[in-house]
Order: structure tokens, then sequence, then C-alpha cells
């Protein structure tokens, strides 16, 4: 019984090498799965590197996105809006007007994108913000014939000119009912 044994250990050994020269297909078939793994980990490591990079940019994206933020705030402080100005009106006539309240760094005559003509409004920023309610003076002061109206610049806030429109033709229009029976026709 004992010889048995080592003949029993010996059979199944050249099975196995019969069956690994026989199965070549299956063993490239696994090379080929184990290649594609593979693959799909290295894209998967390096979209995972990708996706860092984008959070990365955009991170510092909002960082001065921010600071830009900032910037704009500080600028609308020292700035004062001008309606009612004459369509003929200069940068240089506006500032000699608002001279008398301090030091001026820019002055901004809005104009029709489309047509080019001036939009008889304007902007005037200066140095500090301090010298705003001094500008606050001169409304309905007169600049060429007509009343100027100066008010302080306001921030405009991203998404709040979308509030509050669209959505359908409001809840309550009243008007035209229609001619369909009303209330007082009883048929029956």
């Amino acid at each position: 019984m004992s010889e048995e044994k080592p003949q029993v250990a010996e059979q199944p050994a050249p099975v196995q090498e019969t069956n690994n020269n026989t199965n070549d297909v299956p063993d490239t078939k696994m090379d080929a799965e184990e290649e594609s793994v593979d693959t799909m980990q290295q894209r998967l490591k390096q979209l995972q590197e990708d996706a860092e990079r984008l959070q990365q940019m955009q991170e510092e994206l909002q960082k001065e996105s921010a600071e830009l933020q900032e910037a704009k705030e500080d600028v609308d402080a020292r700035s004062v809006y001008v309606g009612n100005v004459d369509y003929g009106t200069t940068p240089e006539e506006l500032q000699k007007h608002f001279q008398s309240c301090g030091t001026i760094n820019r002055v901004t005559i809005l104009i029709d994108k489309y047509t080019g003509n001036p939009r008889g409004c304007a902007y005037v920023e200066f140095a500090e913000p301090s010298l705003v309610p001094q500008a606050l003076v001169l409304n309905e002061s007169m600049f060429r014939g007509r009343p100027l109206k100066v008010t302080p610049k306001r921030t405009n806030i991203p998404g709040m000119a979308a509030r509050g429109r669209g959505r359908g033709r409001g809840r309550y229009r009243g008007g035209f009912r229609g001619r369909g029976r009303g209330r007082g026709y009883f048929p029956y």
C-alpha cells in the first residue's frame, strides 16, 4: 500500500502538466485579463491624479475670485453713480464738476454697446471712500442744464438679476376670462 501512494502522487503531476500544455489559450486569456486590469488600474490612478489637480486649480480660482470680489467691492465703495448726465458730456467736464469733492481716479461714462451713443449715466471713482459723502452733496446740482442724480455705487450680486423672473405667466392674471359659460348662465 505504501507503493501505491507514490504512484498516485506521480499521476496527478503529469495531469497538471498536460492541462497546462493543452490549455495555452486560458493562460493567454488570464494574461490578457491581468493586463487589462493593470491598464484599468493605471487609468484609474491617472484619473484620480487629474481629479486632484482639477480640485487644486478650482481652489486656487476660488481664492483669486474672492480677492477680485474684495477689490471690486473696495472700488465700488469709493465710487458714485451719476444719473441724468447730458449726452454730450465728456469725462473731463464731469471731473471738473466733481473736483471740489476730492481726488478722482477715474470717470466712466456708460455707452450703449449697440449704437455707441452715451446712455446718460456715469461712474466717478474717488481715491478714498471718505470722499463719497462729499460727492453725494452734489445730488440735484445743475450740470449742463440738467439736475444730476448722484447716489453711492451699488455692488452687483451675481444671480440677483435672474431672481423673481421667468417661470411662466405668474399666478393672478385677471382680465379676459374667455367666452365660456359664465356665472349667470343656467340652461336647465
